[in-house]
């Protein structure tokens, strides 16, 4: 008998279960996610959106940072973006979802208001858990076998017999698309390819995604992949590579941040790269990392020596200090971690054969 690969999980399906319990008819439910949203918070807080509507649930967003450009498209309807009301948009609130964050702390500006909130708190996350959660059980749907925290909300729609229209279906695909990295990232399983299917059957158009999320960027953002690219550095030996950007290049070349999404990419492309590292410089002493690894480095663990975290191969970081400080002190302790992690024999794809998962 073929594999049911849309089969939600039994644990996962209890937890949808009983975080659902408290979701009733006429709540007025805050969603919100981590600062400078990417396409798996943005999207799936469209398809909640959607997606409880159905249940007579009255759903705002609240972000800690501004909605991004290049995600607008996901708004309308029931869609509702309260962001730049900041705390003030949870003053009258009856609960609040967060998604797609395992760490409070990643509420940014919204963190302490959020530890205040009087009201019921609920999470959808497939991060590693952290010490301070938004939520803990029953009001936690937390996977990290799951490959984005879209497919956590699809399967959410699946227990609670929702409908996944296409406009439900558009958001849910780029919460898919963008965390699997096109569709190429080891997170990448089957079931996220059955899944993508189903939502290509509502009517999504692929090309469409691609064009509005890959293929849309601004002159500026190429200029500015120009000048990082020239600060790169490789370890050949270690298996390291990095690029960086100074303080205030986003202001010179009329870039956004969201703009940045991928550049860490590029160093990581390099044969024999294990790690790859983007140091950006935020000004006032402050340095944004992103980690990105290959093949068994865990970037998470290493994250985690600099007060960041996130996945096993894509984590992120924000240090105090000067770039040079922060680079030097970093690339250390990348190499010292290269040194104590194995290396594969022989070597692999970043890709998880079938059989592993």
């Amino acid at each position: 008998m073929p594999l049911d690969l849309l089969a939600v999980p039994p644990d996962r399906a209890d937890a949808i279960r009983a975080l659902a319990a408290d979701l009733r008819p006429g709540l007025a439910l805050a969603l919100s996610t981590h600062i400078n949203a990417d396409g798996d918070g943005c999207g799936s807080e469209a398809a909640l959106s959607h997606l409880l509507a159905q249940r007579g649930i009255d759903c705002r967003i609240v972000n800690p940072t501004p909605w991004p450009t290049m995600f607008r498209f996901l708004l309308g309807g029931p869609v509702v973006d309260r962001s730049a009301d900041g705390a003030a948009a949870l003053r009258d609130i009856d609960a609040l979802m967060v998604v797609d964050i395992s760490d409070v702390k990643r509420l940014g500006a919204l963190a302490d208001p959020v530890r205040a909130l009087p009201v019921p708190r609920f999470c959808i996350d497939h991060h590693l858990p952290s010490d301070e959660p938004p939520a803990i059980a029953p009001r936690l749907v937390a996977d990290t076998t799951a490959s984005a925290t879209g497919e956590l909300v699809f399967d959410l729609a699946q227990v609670l017999d929702l409908e996944i229209d296409s406009a439900a279906a558009t958001a849910l695909y780029v919460a898919l698309l963008t965390d699997t990295g096109g569709f190429r990232f080891s997170n990448t399983t089957p079931r996220v390819h059955a899944i993508a299917a189903q939502l290509l059957a509502r009517g999504v158009d692929p090309e469409t995604m691609y064009r509005r999320v890959y293929a849309s960027v601004s002159p500026g953002r190429l200029r500015l992949l120009a000048e990082a690219l020239q600060t790169l550095g490789v370890d050949e030996a270690a298996g390291l590579s990095w690029i960086s950007l100074g303080a205030g290049a986003t202001e010179r070349y009329g870039v956004t941040s969201e703009e940045l999404d991928g550049v860490v990419e590029h160093p990581r492309s390099i044969a024999g790269t294990r790690l790859a590292l983007f140091f950006r410089d935020l000004g006032h002493g402050k340095v944004k990392l992103s980690f990105r690894s290959a093949g068994n480095v865990d970037v998470n663990a290493l994250a985690r020596e600099f007060g960041g975290g996130g996945h096993a191969k894509a984590s992120g970081a924000l240090v105090v200090g000067s770039l040079e400080e922060v680079q030097g002190r970093v690339l250390a302790a990348a190499r010292a971690h290269l040194a104590r992690t194995p290396r594969e024999t022989p070597p692999v794809s970043d890709a998880v054969p079938v059989a592993a998962r």
